[in-house]
């Protein structure tokens, strides 16, 4: 069983700036990819980045130039610097880790003045 504790979200003015963290801890034997999905209500869920151990980031069209990944793979932790956010950005993000479909429980980014 894999565990994924998320940290960092939060209410931020438009133009504001918040980082989430993630760290996995458990019966992790490898991680092929670790990053970020994110739900508004009354949409799907929608990767938002994500990054592999190999180093290799995809980032939503959304967000590029905005937001960026980062990962450790000898602590298994994973981080998303969010910058110059905006209203659309607001949603509940998700922190998974793959293989294994692991999610974590949720952190509120809301973004409004």
């Amino acid at each position: 069983q894999v565990q994924l504790v998320e940290s960092g979200g939060g209410l931020v003015q438009p133009g504001g700036s918040l980082r989430l963290s993630c760290a996995a801890s458990g019966s992790i034997l490898s991680i092929y990819a670790m990053g970020w999905y994110r739900q508004a209500p009354g949409k799907q869920r929608e990767l938002v980045a994500s990054v592999t151990s190999g180093g290799r980031i995809t980032y939503a069209d959304s967000v590029k130039g905005r937001f960026t990944i980062s990962g450790n793979n000898v602590k298994n932790t994973v981080h998303l610097q969010m910058d110059s956010l905006k209203p659309e950005d607001t949603a509940v993000y998700y922190c998974f880790v793959a293989p294994g479909g692991y999610w974590g429980q949720g952190t509120q980014v809301t973004v409004s003045s």
